[in-house]
């Protein structure tokens, strides 16, 4: 197709030569007016048929470079796994005769390279910065909405943070149990595989490995307790506590990392030769690089951008008074007395659907603070290359693809940890109970964090995770790719958030108003807002 002025010229031929004559018969009357109403038509359909024109042009040249950016993602994920399948273990050439302990981490190995977060890509935009900027507008909504009722209320314009210093109290006492915790995860790891190293090169084998296996039972002790009691024994708030139990589990996840990859290694060592623990160096810096995978070496950016530190940790912290904000105005004033009022199943639908659009907020929010701005302000401090922190986890149109790509950063260890090694133990024939195994380790590791921030047991997201996330990541699998099912997909999620939104909001309050007479095990794990109706 070309436009209607090109045509015209074309026929016209060169220099303005008039048409050839129709074939059946003699040349039209009037060649002047003819001419001068061609060229009237091509002043005046030209400008429009060129923006068609152009138009097309562009949607064509957008739905080519959709079609190479996928094929050439595809190609570039075959290369790389095909690269890391060949690539030789560390000593010697590859050998048939690898014994079984070496052969999980050699099948699919975690590669770090240089590139950025998603969302820094598509910040470079204008429609998805503008999207960005909606957020911004919805956070000055709210405090414009909280300065409005408070002066219609009390007369005075002034922004209270109430619930912010709450869930941040006690906040000195959560940062003084963190430094046992972090020196304990510094020293007892690298120490117990020094250890071992010792042992194998000096040939006192025994000795060696029980000294280490009582220094790591020491340090698993450490972490499993003094969290769980000083949160309970000075009654912290769910911020602090947060504090606590992200750290406990990111210090036991690193831990476990850094002696899988490095232990193996120094363990089947023939006769202690070169044997020699990884440098303190690079452990020191894998405890606080954002990665739960440990190698010795990682790619590193040239420079650190302090600017982009200042601005992710800013974000982060405006992030959190949204939550607050959040909260505050479309939670407490709903569920604060709903336990007072009879139980009806009509109250318990209209709090789940209340909750949804709140819900989603605060899952969006804790991505955005998280998993970009906080693990990318770390990364650009330490130089960390490898940014991809998460994928396009808002387009799945499953299940199972939504959980590889919403945290890359613990995926990656759930993947090389429990489903690769569970693979492996099983024979690698049983690739649905090594799946099985990896929800359900997630699911415990989620309804720990969550009773450990609240203060209570009440296993919503172990139901929500591990009953109906997996059966849906078995029935949503990746050959559904219609937009229909990225619909179903988030319809899902805003009722998974309405529903542990409303069901923990109702509990936190119901646990408050009916406090309990005698404290027993049974009623400890008992929901209180079941029967909490005053």
């Amino acid at each position: 197709m070309e436009p209607r002025a090109a045509q015209l010229r074309r026929r016209a031929g060169p220099r303005g030569e008039q048409e050839d004559p129709p074939s059946g018969g003699e040349p039209p009357s009037g060649s002047s007016e003819s001419s001068g109403s061609i060229g009237g038509n091509a002043e005046a359909h030209g400008g429009p048929d060129l923006v068609q024109w152009t138009r097309h042009m562009e949607a064509v040249k957008m739905e080519l470079l959709d079609q190479l950016q996928g094929q050439l993602l595809d190609l570039l994920d075959r290369a790389m796994s095909e690269a890391v399948q060949s690539y030789p273990p560390q000593g010697g050439p590859p050998s048939d005769s690898l014994s079984k302990t070496q052969e999980p981490s050699l099948k699919k190995r975690k590669v770090f390279v240089i590139r950025k977060s998603l969302l820094d890509e598509l910040m470079e935009v204008q429609h998805f910065r503008t999207i960005y900027h909606m957020f911004i507008a919805g956070l000055c909504v709210f405090i414009i909405s909280t300065l409005a009722i408070d002066f219609i209320d009390e007369g005075r314009l002034m922004l209270e943070f109430d619930l912010l210093i709450f869930s941040f109290g006690q906040l000195p006492v959560a940062l003084m149990t963190w430094v046992p915790m972090f020196l304990s995860t510094l020293l007892v790891p690298y120490q117990a595989l020094r250890l071992w190293a010792r042992s194998q090169a000096g040939g006192v084998w025994t000795l060696g490995m029980g000294l280490g296996c009582v220094l790591l039972v020491a340090h698993i002790t450490l972490l499993g307790v003094l969290p769980v009691h000083v949160a309970s024994e000075y009654q912290l708030p769910p911020a602090s506590r947060s504090v606590l139990v992200f750290e406990q589990v990111r210090f036991l996840m690193k831990s476990y990392s850094f002696l899988r990859e490095a232990a193996p290694g120094i363990l089947h060592a023939k006769g202690g030769k070169g044997v020699q623990a990884p440098s303190f160096s690079s452990y020191f810096y894998f405890l606080f690089c954002p990665t739960l995978i440990y190698r010795e070496t990682y790619p590193r950016t040239p420079s650190v951008k302090w600017n982009y530190v200042a601005k992710n940790f800013a974000q982060a912290l405006g992030c959190v008074l949204y939550a607050c904000f959040i909260l505050g105005r479309l939670c407490v004033p709903v569920f604060a007395n709903m336990s007072r009022e009879p139980f009806s199943t009509r109250a318990l639908v209209l709090s789940v659907m209340h909750a949804t659009l709140p819900g989603i907020f605060m899952l969006l929010l804790i991505f955005f603070a998280f998993l970009h701005c906080w693990l990318n302000a770390f990364a650009e401090m330490l130089r960390f290359g490898d940014r991809m922190f998460y994928r396009d986890w808002w387009n799945s149109t499953s299940f199972s693809n939504y959980y590889r790509t919403w945290n890359v950063v613990v995926h990656d260890w759930l993947y090389s940890y429990v489903y690769q090694d569970g693979l492996w133990l099983l024979g690698g024939q049983a690739r649905r109970a090594a799946m099985v195994g990896v929800f359900l380790v997630s699911a415990i590791v989620h309804e720990y964090i969550f009773c450990f921030v609240l203060g209570f047991f009440y296993p919503v997201m172990l139901i929500l995770f591990l009953v109906i996330g997996g059966s849906m990541n078995f029935m949503m699998h990746d050959r559904h790719t219609g937009p229909a099912w990225n619909v179903l997909m988030w319809t899902m999620l805003f009722l998974g958030q309405g529903i542990q939104v409303s069901l923990y909001c109702q509990e936190w309050y119901a646990r408050r108003h009916c406090p309990l007479a005698q404290t027993t095990f049974w009623e400890l794990v008992t929901p209180r807002s079941w029967s909490c109706h005053t």
